[in-house]
């Protein structure tokens, strides 16, 4: 099994490659640096969403998950956010604002 980039590491690469291409990446909310899952909610900027977690395969390859689908409206994503915040009070929020949908990650997106 290959080994997780800390949560931090992850950030901040993919805040470069966001503003490399000419989109926005920013923190919203900061977890814990030892155990803190990350979760990236996009904006299209058109009033749609999507929201991204890590998860791992069977065989341990790391690979993105959209929870909520293709895209939500916001209200959506909120309420699955504070959801989860509540389940796991350590995860990290990166939001990507983008209009063309992308997310700036190395890992495959199923």
């Amino acid at each position: 099994m290959l080994p997780k980039l800390t949560a931090v590491i992850q950030i901040k690469a993919i805040i470069r490659r966001a503003q490399v291409a000419g989109a926005h990446a920013f923190l919203v909310r900061r977890g814990s640096e030892e155990a803190g899952a990350l979760f990236l909610k996009l904006s299209r900027l058109d009033g749609t969403f999507a929201v991204f977690n890590q998860a791992r395969r069977g065989e341990g390859e790391l690979v993105w998950t959209r929870p909520l689908g293709e895209s939500a409206d916001e209200a959506t994503v909120g309420r699955y956010l504070e959801k989860q915040i509540r389940f796991d009070p350590d995860l990290w929020i990166l939001e990507i604002e983008d209009p063309e949908g992308r997310v700036f990650v190395d890992e495959p997106i199923v």
